[in-house]
């Protein structure tokens, strides 16, 4: 008897430290790419990339030529084309194909959306190695093409895409959040434009444009309708006031530390300045372009990627000729708290690659990946919005450089209101931060987004907003996006999905180990009985 259980602690031991091994419940590393010594030209791949276009025309026809003049110099390499428009589609479709080992070959994402990948088993590919080497790397030897060096990547953008100590993307596009305004309006309000906007100049410009004459239209605009303030995306908002605060957001592990004073001190001044009439956001009012093309708005805060539908001449206008206000558009940065020391929100999507049996099908995924950082991608992609090429290389290239010279030439490539956005951006890589990547941290973001949401909701409904709002608040957007015991525990400590494939596998045979030493033992016991 003594032998069965030292056998049976023996198994029970060795399954422990099989739980250890990556691949388990909780386990975010994902086994290092053994890179092929050769890419067989011999051989037909076919892969599939999944990327967003923002139903922006001229960027589908970019990816189309992209994939067109890849195929000329690898013909056994196929590129199949699936175009979202919205980040969230794509998040939501790669997470159901996990489950069924039907991911795409190469997917524009983000981070956040990275590490919930992570959760499942050998997904995405860790690309240390590969970025690395010599003949297939960044800037390697055997490519078809002109790859930029790791050292042409711009640093700030790739460490974005590293977690756990392991970069898992590479950066496609970068940009920010942007302030676009009437300065034609602002003026006539007798107020004059700092190179650097604050909360305060902001806040009390959208309150004296709020004056009103007897029949109830705005006297800076002669209209019934005006929303001073108008801010797309409310998550970055409140990401970057906390930011410039310096107040508590998350740690690098996870921790949650939104729920803080300060984040309540910011809510009761947005509650404020909604309660006057000054604010309001994308999802309640509508699509702050709209509200500023037609002289119903005099600050619109949205990325630097959406500068095209922003202004009198915008080449993408989402309301009617006639309802155009004309007046002078000017880009600034987002409001700050301390002009001096500005901070701003860098964002954009980035590529990562998903694991596959075939190495050499992997390997052709990151030799297309790669494609998407040649200066021919990255800087027609980068006209096309407000966007940045996120290499050196194409920043510093006669033809980018040229493009931003001609800002103002006409009304489509060269719109002065998009170039003024990504010169914004250029002019301030060094002022932007990102927030930490981890399991769960895409339900934060939503979060701080939601507070601001709701209690702009419920001012616009005229319900109060006090101490016992805040603190029902505060539990109900922590219950909606499962952030309940986040604020005392790590990221390892949370529920990171479901386990595993060979944690499940695992765990039932131990189980059936178990079970069998019961009935060995009971069957010893019988027999014994009988045999008495």
């Amino acid at each position: 008897m003594r032998e069965i259980w030292k056998k049976g602690s023996a198994l029970l031991a060795a399954a422990a430290a099989l739980c250890l091994l990556p691949g388990c419940h909780g386990s975010r590393q994902t086994a290092d790419f053994s890179i092929p010594e050769e890419f067989s030209t011999t051989e037909d791949y076919e892969i599939t990339f999944w990327a967003k276009n923002d139903t922006n025309i001229t960027q589908t026809e970019i990816y189309k030529k992209a994939i067109e003049d890849f195929q000329e110099l690898y013909p056994n390499i196929t590129v199949n084309l699936r175009l979202y428009t919205d980040y969230g589609d794509i998040y939501n479709d790669v997470i159901t194909n996990i489950s069924t080992g039907t991911t795409p070959n190469v997917c524009i994402t983000y981070p956040d959306h990275i590490a919930t990948y992570l959760t499942g088993d050998n997904t995405v590919v860790p690309l240390d190695s590969l970025m690395a080497d010599e003949e297939y790397g960044l800037g390697g030897s055997k490519l078809e093409f002109d790859s930029p060096s790791q050292e042409e990547v711009v640093s700030q953008f790739l460490e974005e895409c590293s977690l756990n100590g392991h970069c898992y993307a590479l950066p496609f596009m970068r940009s920010t959040e942007a302030c676009y305004i009437n300065k034609t309006y602002v003026e006539a309000l007798g107020y004059t434009l700092p190179d650097t906007l604050t909360w305060d100049f902001i806040w009390e410009v959208s309150e004296a444009a709020l004056e009103q004459d007897s029949e109830g239209n705005y006297l800076v605009n002669g209209q019934n309708v005006l929303i001073p303030f108008i801010y797309k995306s409310t998550d970055n908002m409140m990401i970057q006031m906390l930011k410039q605060k310096g107040a508590g957001y998350s740690t690098q592990e996870g921790e949650i530390q939104i729920f803080n004073d300060i984040t309540k001190e910011l809510l009761y001044d947005i509650a404020g300045h909604t309660g006057k009439g000054a604010f309001s956001t994308f999802k309640i009012s509508g699509y702050p372009a709209n509200f500023l093309n037609a002289g119903q708005c005099i600050f619109a805060v949205d990325s630097t990627a959406g500068a095209t539908w922003m202004g009198t001449e915008a080449p993408l206008l989402d309301i009617s000729q006639e309802n155009v206000v004309e007046f002078d558009t000017e880009v600034r940065m987002v409001p700050q708290f301390d002009p001096e020391n500005p901070q701003m929100i860098s964002q954009g999507p980035s590529v990562c690659i998903f694991n596959k049996e075939d190495p050499q099908e992997v390997l052709a995924s990151w030799i297309f990946a790669q494609y998407l950082l040649t200066n021919e991608v990255q800087i027609a992609y980068s006209q096309t919005e407000g966007y940045i090429p996120v290499t050196s290389k194409a920043q510093g290239s006669e033809q980018y450089q040229d493009y931003l010279e001609r800002s103002g030439e006409d009304n489509d490539t060269y719109y002065d209101v998009k170039i003024q956005a990504s010169r914004l951006l250029l002019d301030h890589i060094s002022d932007t931060f990102t927030t930490p990547v981890f399991n769960g941290s895409t339900s934060l973001r939503n979060a701080a987004g939601q507070l601001i949401e709701d209690v702009t909701k419920s001012v616009r409904r005229k319900q109060e907003v006090d101490d016992a709002y805040m603190e029902t608040l505060y539990e109900d957007v922590a219950s909606l996006y499962h952030l309940e015991e986040a604020g005392t525990s790590s990221a390892a400590e949370k529920d990171l999905g479901p386990l595993p494939q060979t944690a499940v596998i695992l765990l039932a045979a131990l189980a059936g180990a178990w079970a069998l030493i019961a009935l060995y033992v009971l069957g010893r016991a019988l027999k014994k009985k009988h045999g008495s």
